[in-house]
């Protein structure tokens, strides 16, 4: 009997170390992600370029790969679960603290028996088809494929996860089949593309690039399509053109988008160095002709009217990151300090503009 009083006191006390936590009344969790790792990583890189520990080339390489994780981080990322109240935390706990021993109890009695002998070894090895890799599994999707290669959801299912894996020539055959036997979709065309580039080595190829053509022509808003052939313009050398994609982009892109960080650092890159700023693409059509002192003047009255627009209404976060970015091209990063203490104070109330704010201040370089 002493030996079973101990096994149930060690039982309640893991029970307790692990639910101790939900009765407390703690501030709010920092739960990283992917999403957020991957947004660290570019600064890191970005970061080793500025301080030349990384060549060019490399940091470019490093980027893309970056970057496609990222975009299919994004996408398979689960919607964060709002926290329970403390209240109910706890009862649950107490719940748990009491039900579980006496559950296991209850289910032991009628099934188990502490006189039982132990299973083999190899009997036990026989029983333990739940703790499968992944690796296994995804072996066991393809022998089903091989006998039913016109299952379109498995291919679908398959596709990403030997992406993720690393597979990339895999991957690639996987979404053709998906596309083959699902239909057409933007969806599946853009991850075809990201494939294929991925297989090349993050280089979006000529093949790669009709791919996301084609996503956008099934439709023009489709993000993961509209940043690669963004990537294919700056690849090719095409930086303006690079930059009006993704500035079109941002455009369109939702508050919360969790890819809108990673657009917005690749537009930095872009168009960030020694170029006048580009507030909108109908007032750069109109000032081609002008003269330099006549286009420079034109701009600095934009950036003066944006800057008044912005300290009437604090709100527009793309807004004040676009009056940051001008002061910074044109030279003048004092003001581009004082823009950024103003946005910041502007939208201090609000945590989603503040993270949105603080993300895109990071990407021009200005910290968080």
């Amino acid at each position: 009997m002493t030996l079973w009083f101990v096994f149930a006191l060690m039982t309640v006390a893991a029970i307790f170390a692990v639910l101790w936590p939900l009765g407390r009344s703690s501030g709010a969790q920092d739960q990283g992600s992917e999403v957020a790792v991957y947004k660290d990583q570019l600064a890191e890189v970005e970061r080793d370029l500025a301080a030349g520990l990384i060549p060019a080339p490399e940091a470019e390489a490093a980027r893309v790969e970056i970057s496609r994780r990222l975009l299919a981080a994004a996408a398979s990322e689960p919607a964060m679960v709002p926290k329970s109240n403390l209240k109910w935390r706890r009862a649950a706990a107490v719940l748990a603290l009491a039900g579980l021993p006496l559950v296991a109890v209850a289910v032991y009695m009628p099934l188990g028996s502490p006189k039982l002998q132990d299973f083999p070894l190899a009997q036990r090895e026989r029983g333990s088809g739940m703790a499968q890799s992944l690796e296994s599994l995804v072996v066991q999707v393809e022998q089903h494929l091989e006998k039913n290669p016109t299952d379109g959801r498995g291919w679908n299912v398959l596709a990403p996860v030997l992406e993720r894996l690393g597979r990339f020539d895999d991957a690639v055959r996987a979404y053709r089949n998906s596309l083959a036997y699902n239909g057409e979709s933007a969806e599946r065309r853009s991850d075809l593309g990201e494939a294929i580039s991925a297989a090349a080595g993050g280089v979006v190829t000529a093949e790669a690039k009709a791919e996301f053509e084609r996503a956008h022509a099934l439709n023009a808003d489709d993000p993961k399509a509209n940043y690669f052939l963004g990537l294919a313009a700056e690849q090719d050398g095409r930086k303006d053109d690079a930059a009006n994609i993704w500035r079109a982009l941002l455009a369109k892109a939702p508050a919360d988008a969790p890819w809108r960080a990673l657009v917005q650092s690749s537009l930095a890159r872009v168009g960030g160095g020694g170029a006048m700023p580009a507030l909108s693409d109908e007032t750069l059509a109109a000032s081609k002709d002008m003269a330099e002192g006549d286009r420079n003047a034109m701009v600095r009255g934009m950036v003066d009217r944006l800057a008044t627009r912005l300290k009437q209404n604090g709100e527009d976060v793309e807004g004040w990151l676009r009056l940051v970015r001008a002061y910074l091209v044109m030279g003048e990063r004092d003001k581009a300090m004082g823009a950024s203490a103003d946005a910041r104070q502007a939208v201090a109330s609000d945590a989603e503009r503040l993270r949105q704010l603080n993300d895109g201040l990071r990407t021009l370089g200005l910290g968080g």
